[in-house]
Order: C-alpha cells, then sequence, then structure tokens
C-alpha cells in the first residue's frame, strides 16, 4: 500500500490518494478546488495534479472520500467525479446533522438533508473496501458533528481531529463542535497501535518550519502540544475552549459551507448562467442602521 499526498499552500490542506501498488485500487481523500474569493474565480491546478498522478500510475480509483465537510475550502470531489464516474463520494451518514444545521443558516432551500447529495454514506466503524483496499471508518466528532478519520492498513488519516504534535488539535467552535466530543474521538485514537502512521488533514507549518504532514499515534501521545495521552479532560476542554475564543473564523467559510455540504456540488446557476453563493451578513453598527 502507499500514500501519495498533494499540499495546497492556498489553505494549507493536504490531499491524499491511497492506491494498492499491486491491483491499482485507490482512493482520493480530502481533494481542493482552487477558489478564489476576491473575483469568485474557480481553477482546477489542484484536481490536475491529482488526475496526471493517477494517470501516471494507471490508477483505479473506487470512492473520494471527505473526512468532513469542511470549512476552509472548497472540495473538487464532482469534478474529480466528472473525470472518474465510477468513483463514489462518500462522507459519514452524520452529516445529515451538518445539513441540517446549515440549511437555514444560508436559506438554501434545495438542499435536502438526507445525505442524498452524496453517492455513499458510510456508517460508524462499519468497514468498506475499495478494490483491495480495507477501509475503516473511525467515528471523530468534536471538530465538527461528521468528522471522521479513515484508517486503512496501518495508515490513519485523521482530517481536522488530530494535527502534527506541533500543531495539536482541530478547533470546536464551529455550530454542534465539541471539544469534550474531541477528546474523547482522540483519546479512541490513542488506542490503536503506536505504530500506526497518522496523516493530518491540514499542516500549518508553525513558525515558518518546512512542511510535515505524518507522524504515529505514539509520536501524538507523547509530545502533541494539545493533548498528550497525560492530559485530563478537564485540562484539554479548558485550553481548546478558551484558545477557540480568539480564533477567527476560516477566511472561505461561507463559501466552503454551502458547496460541501452539497458534496462539493455549487449552487444551481441563476437565469444569466452564474451561480451565487451566499454571505449572511452580520450587523455590529454603533452609529446607526442600514
Amino acid at each position: 500500500m502507499h500514500v501519495h499526498y498533494f499540499f495546497d499552500p492556498d489553505t494549507s490542506t493536504l490531499t491524499y490518494v491511497v492506491y494498492d501498488e499491486h491491483t491499482n485500487d485507490a482512493v482520493i481523500i480530502d481533494p481542493v478546488l482552487d477558489f478564489d474569493q476576491a473575483s469568485g474565480r474557480i481553477e482546477d491546478r489542484s484536481v490536475e495534479k491529482v488526475v496526471t498522478f493517477i494517470k501516471e500510475k494507471g490508477l483505479k480509483p473506487h470512492y473520494i472520500l471527505e473526512t468532513h465537510a469542511h470549512a476552509d475550502h472548497l472540495s473538487s470531489s464532482q469534478l474529480l467525479k466528472q473525470i472518474y464516474p465510477q468513483a463514489k463520494v462518500g462522507i459519514s451518514s452524520r452529516i445529515k446533522t451538518v445539513q441540517s444545521t446549515f440549511k437555514d443558516v444560508f436559506m438554501m432551500d434545495e438542499l435536502k438533508t438526507d445525505g442524498s447529495d452524496f453517492d455513499f454514506l458510510f456508517e460508524d466503524n462499519k468497514e468498506f473496501f475499495a478494490g483491495s483496499l480495507p477501509i475503516l471508518p473511525l467515528p471523530t466528532p468534536g471538530h465538527t458533528p461528521a468528522c471522521t478519520s479513515f484508517l486503512i492498513g496501518s495508515n490513519l488519516f485523521s482530517g481536522d481531529a488530530l494535527f502534527m504534535p506541533d500543531y495539536g488539535t482541530g478547533r470546536c467552535d464551529f455550530p454542534k463542535g465539541s471539544a469534550s466530543q474531541l477528546y474523547d474521538s482522540i483519546a479512541a485514537l490513542y488506542e490503536l497501535p503506536e505504530s500506526t502512521n497518522v496523516f493530518v488533514g491540514h499542516d500549518y507549518q508553525p513558525g515558518g518550519r518546512d512542511l510535515l504532514f505524518q507522524t504515529t499515534i505514539g509520536e501524538s501521545k507523547k509530545s502533541n502540544i494539545h493533548l498528550k495521552s497525560s492530559t485530563s479532560r478537564e485540562e484539554y476542554i479548558a485550553f481548546r475552549e478558551g484558545r477557540d475564543k480568539t480564533l477567527k473564523a476560516p477566511k472561505l467559510l461561507f463559501p466552503s459551507l454551502q458547496a460541501n455540504i452539497m458534496a462539493g456540488h455549487l449552487p444551481k446557476k441563476q437565469k444569466n448562467g452564474v451561480s451565487y453563493l451566499q454571505l449572511p451578513l452580520k450587523l455590529s453598527l454603533k452609529m446607526g442602521s442600514l
């Protein structure tokens, strides 16, 4: 089994292609769609890199998997689906909670909250196969209700739950996020063999260091700056909730969620042939009203 990574510096996101070199069976995890918010321009540079690699290796993608509905980048799952129509776009069945939460926030009347925009809703701890690749979805809610980590062989893809030891863990201040849940989620991951490889969903390169995206369960338990195996629930919750109060919203929060809770589908085109994303306004005016 091999793991190939792609890094998007604009959103600090890691995309992975996991494949069996003997059968060429493959899965794509957390693919990125290039989006410039200022201009509204969408490009496929990141997709092109993934597709080029898959072609060079002669791989057969069975699934395009999302660890959760991302709030910091748009998913390119639907663009990849056009190129690989046999590949199913999959996410946890808990996405229904996320869809219900944001349906009214964005006034998305067309949004179904049954997960049917996705091709495949997997269940917690229920193994499925991408050809010869066994995939075990481990529930890791806390960052969002639908977060999942994928255990493929001895490799864990942790999404936004667990980051590199010098960066810590995911934030929990999104709607229905929970520091308590994330503590439990990571504690469960820490029960895996210490030799288990951990491939993180983002690397923000603290201190300007070089890119790092792979660690182990053992190293995380020993030195994760937010949550070691010795960290108590009370300590972690107090730290996480306090830190989250100081964080700004991700710059692509609203565009990302609107697309990603619909499996990467963009909003329907209007009469002029253009799709539009909505931006809820939160007015905080001292001098008057608009």
